[in-house]
């Protein structure tokens, strides 16, 4: 019986890594090809999917003027020659990058620890919401984050055994790498660190056993390798990045160029504290955490620098995933790049992360045990392995945990512009016109609008010209009945918001509808004013509408009412209110509305000076199915943050303005 149970024991060690890692592949292939042509694609996916279309040399005209160099493009360009250009298809080579990268995170994982460390890692990488969302995105860091990972593996293997096939299988992953995204230096430099410590280890031990110094024959462990010498490394690593730099010579002017000219967007800089407590989040758990215990993941990255037996020898093991994190993101805070939009330039760190607490659950399981009793010694060996086994549950179960808000919620998808072009192809009539602020919206508009209404980009080129931005908005105002908004980058392009706010000055918005960080507003162009009277009704304590103007009282149904509202205040307002405009049927029943702060949102209550009048006009649109009839028309506010309680009007909530009558 005991000989069966070592059997059975020596064949589950040999056999179930192996299905354990199929089954960790299977899964990371479903969850980034689950609902993977979902959602829209957004502004920078457009900007792939633009960029995939031209030629080689266009795709590096245009890279030269991005602030990407253009390999992913030129692979994307390729693959969709072969997969078609759906969303789906687009997204599918980061997938299939996103699912080579876990099993990367096994092979170097088993390398440095044991298979089942590897297949823990793999596993941390293919639940990982951080890796799974870029593996859904048609933009180049999930190739970045597989290229890092076959840099790291090709350097073990260069290690290993050092021929000069290995050494130029690491020099076209690096060149790759360089081609691919601006951040692959970072990681570039992580491998120098790592070859530069073996090489100076080894040299080191040799001297000391030898009482000389010189090159000669290492010996590694036994998943290493044992050919080869410290000589040979060196000069093969040394050649490597040699033939890595020569591929890249020809991009390296445009590189210095785009690196130093390029201006930093996005906000301030995060504090280091804060940046580095968002990086961990993302690299342990992902991007769908709310609150999450960290020190669970720190104690295994301690542990995981107790790896010093079996593998890769002493303290060089140890480090490999620590240094692998560590390196770049010192650098990604010591240079400054800890703003939002930039922490997907450490996704592949992910791996390494992965790597580092998977070791640091080998090494619990391995911990050494000393105590006075073979029987306590063995007890206190199963508490360190319960421990292991608990603390590998929990990150899993933590991880599964995060997955869902990754495909449901809002927060998580991106900007729907293909419900954009939707929305716009309904609506449109002739007469109308498109206003992309700011004009670098176009790929991707494009790609899902195929109506026949211009499609005009403001402020035109990169912006800064803003008499000719207000001159163009005049211009369509005068020459379209209505306007279709699409706002987005209007920090970068139309920092002054001309085109918004020429538009709230001179027509009136009648909607706005955000999707995802994406505004689509409507613009009705003025008519003449049939009425104007005077009001001087008081809302609160403070605010007068002191007139108003409509351009009639008979619609048809679809047409717009076009309300202009001049307000007052007789003391600076601590509080941001909305106006509301309603229409009432005979029953006091709601039949249209129109809510919005005033000025479109751009002549905020909190920024009004007292005595001081605020024109707010406002478009109520007519539904298209309304019944003929005589409604009332009504306007009021209410707080920003208590939408159900209205400000108290002259009497009641609000004001009557006119009778409607619908034809």
């Amino acid at each position: 019986m005991r000989r069966d149970y070592t059997a059975s024991y020596v064949t589950i060690q040999r056999y179930a890594p192996g299905i354990l890692i199929l089954a960790v592949l299977l899964l990371a292939f479903i969850l980034r090809f689950h609902q993977l042509g979902a959602q829209s694609l957004w502004h920078d996916e457009g900007n792939s999917y633009a960029q995939s279309i031209r030629s080689v040399g266009e795709i590096a005209n245009h890279a030269a003027r991005d602030i990407h160099p253009p390999g992913y493009y030129w692979l994307l360009g390729a693959w969709r020659l072969i997969s078609g250009e759906s969303e789906f298809a687009l997204r599918a080579l980061s997938a299939f990058a996103g699912v080579l990268t876990v099993a990367l995170a096994y092979a170097i994982g088993k390398r440095l620890y044991n298979a089942w460390a590897g297949v823990l890692a793999a596993l941390f990488v293919a639940l990982n919401t951080f890796a799974i969302y870029y593996g859904q995105e048609a933009r180049m860091y999930a190739l970045l984050a597989m290229l890092v990972a076959a840099g790291m593996a090709a350097l073990l293997a260069l290690i290993a055994c050092p021929t000069w096939t290995r050494a130029l299988l690491l020099a076209l992953i690096n060149a790759a790498g360089l081609y691919t995204q601006y951040a692959y230096p970072l990681f570039m430099l992580v491998q120098g660190v790592l070859a530069l410590l073996w090489i100076v280890k080894n040299y080191l031990s040799h001297h000391d056993a030898s009482g000389r110094a010189g090159a000669r024959p290492y010996k590694t462990e036994h998943n290493v390798g044992t050919r080869g010498s410290t000589s040979d490394v060196l000069i093969r690593y040394i050649v490597t990045n040699l033939i890595a730099l020569v591929l890249f010579l020809p991009w390296l002017p445009t590189t210095l160029t785009q690196i130093g000219n390029w201006q930093q967007t996005g906000g301030e800089v995060m504090p280091a504290s804060d940046a580095l407590q968002v990086i961990v989040t993302l690299l342990v758990f992902g991007m769908t955490v709310q609150t999450i215990v960290l020190a669970i993941p720190i104690m295994l990255g301690l542990f995981s620098l107790l790896n010093t037996d079996s593998g890769l020898s002493g303290w060089w093991r140890g480090l490999f995933a620590p240094l692998w994190v560590t390196i770049p993101v010192a650098l990604f805070l010591a240079l400054e790049l800890a703003r939002p939009q930039n922490f997907k330039m450490l996704l592949p760190a992910q791996a390494g992360a992965a790597l580092w607490i998977a070791g640091g659950i080998a090494a619990l399981w391995r911990l050494p045990v000393r105590a006075r009793s073979p029987r306590r010694q063995e007890l206190l060996k199963w508490v360190s392995r319960a421990a292991s086994v608990t603390a590998a549950l929990w990150i899993v179960l933590t991880l599964i945990n995060l997955l869902p808000p990754l495909y449901a919620d809002p927060a998580f998808q991106r900007s729907d512009y293909r419900a954009i072009a939707t929305t716009i192809t309904t609506l449109a009539h002739a007469g109308d016109a498109i206003i992309l602020d700011a004009p670098n919206q176009a790929e991707v508009f494009t790609y899902y609008y195929r109506g026949d209404l211009p499609v005009i980009g403001l402020p035109a080129g990169l912006g800064g010209d803003d008499a000719a931005t207000l001159d163009a908005v005049e211009a369509l105002i005068t020459d379209y009945d209505r306007l279709f908004v699409v706002f987005w980058g209007e920090d970068e392009r139309d920092p002054l918001r001309i085109v918004e706010t020429t538009l709230d000055g001179l027509t009136f918005e009648g909607a706005d509808q955000w999707f995802g960080d994406v505004r689509l507003a409507r613009y009705f162009m003025p008519q003449p004013m049939a009425i104007r009277e005077d009001s001087g009704a008081q809302f609160g304590d403070h605010i007068t509408l002191e007139n108003f103007a409509l351009n009639s009282t008979v619609f048809q149904a679809g047409e717009a009412l076009q309300a202009q509202l001049v307000w007052s205040t007789d003391a600076p307002l601590d509080q941001r209110y909305k106006v509301f405009v309603q229409l009432l049927d005979e029953n006091g029943a709601l039949a249209a509305q129109r809510d919005s702060e005033p000025g479109g949102g751009l002549a905020l209550t909190t920024t009004w000076t007292p005595d001081q009048p605020v024109t707010d006009n406002h478009a109520l649109i007519l539904p298209d199915d309304l019944p003929s009839g005589d409604y009332t028309l009504i306007v009021g506010l209410y707080a920003l943050e208590t939408p159900n309680a209205r400000l108290p009007a002259t009497s009641g909530d609000f004001v009557i303005l006119a009778t409607i009558s619908v034809e």
